[in-house]
């Protein structure tokens, strides 16, 4: 379990986050939904411990960071490796010892390749194997189905559903609203750096009804032209 009490994040004058509490449990999907700049992005630095904040963190595995695998949304690559060195180089980190990586490459990757030559879906994809491949009690998925096949995109819903089943504890944000429906138990809305009470699976649509509104609203008469 992943508690976080009264965090606060702010950059300079800007405050990001204001007092934001959850209770992330094992077995459970918990999505985080907010416009760009709502500050996903921040708590999930937060909780990988990747940014000072005021507030609490705390797990049951400690540290947290060292059972945490975080899926950046554009995950960054050390020039001139190949995939299989960056999936190593990940799991060396956590004294894992892989066998038969080639049997684990559940995305058919090309391992002896760069990953400068590798497309963007194809880096996506890499990445995902490589926190997989490290046994991480705790998951943060930033916008993970960006980028990634319609083919790819229904494994790595079946892979979330298989962590949940291990009695892991994911954390996914996702601008596709139907991928969050398809995987989380509970949704969270971040909203003027605060965190709403948690939406639960019968009440995802009054979520996603609310969303659209205040989008369509806001946004839909900036694009209708008067001749």
């Amino acid at each position: 379990m992943i508690e976080i009490n009264n965090l606060s994040k702010s950059f300079g004058p800007k405050q990001v986050l204001n007092k934001v509490n959850a209770s992330l449990l094992p077995g459970k999907t918990y999505g985080f939904v907010g416009e760009n700049g709502a500050g996903k992005t921040t708590l999930f630095r937060c909780i990988a411990d990747l940014e000072d904040y005021e507030g609490k963190i705390t797990s049951e595995h400690k540290p947290l960071k060292n059972h945490l695998g975080l899926l950046t949304s554009e995950p960054y690559f050390i020039p001139k490796l190949t995939a299989e060195e960056y999936i190593y180089l990940l799991t060396d980190s956590r004294r894992i010892t892989l066998k038969n990586l080639a049997e684990r490459n559940i995305f058919q990757l090309p391992l002896k390749e760069f990953v400068s030559n590798y497309s963007t879906g194809m880096k996506k994809k890499l990445a995902i194997t490589a926190v997989l491949l490290q046994n991480n009690e705790y998951f943060i998925f930033d916008e993970p189905y960006n980028g990634i096949d319609l083919e790819s995109s229904i494994i790595l819903t079946a892979i979330i559903h298989r962590l949940k089943a291990l009695n892991k504890t994911i954390i996914i944000s996702s601008h596709i609203f139907s991928t969050l429906k398809d995987t989380c138990d509970y949704i969270y809305k971040i909203e003027n750096g605060t965190l709403s009470n948690p939406f639960e699976k019968e009440n995802f649509h009054q979520l996603e009804d609310e969303m659209k509104e205040k989008v369509l609203f806001r946004d839909l008469e900036k694009l209708i032209i008067d001749y």
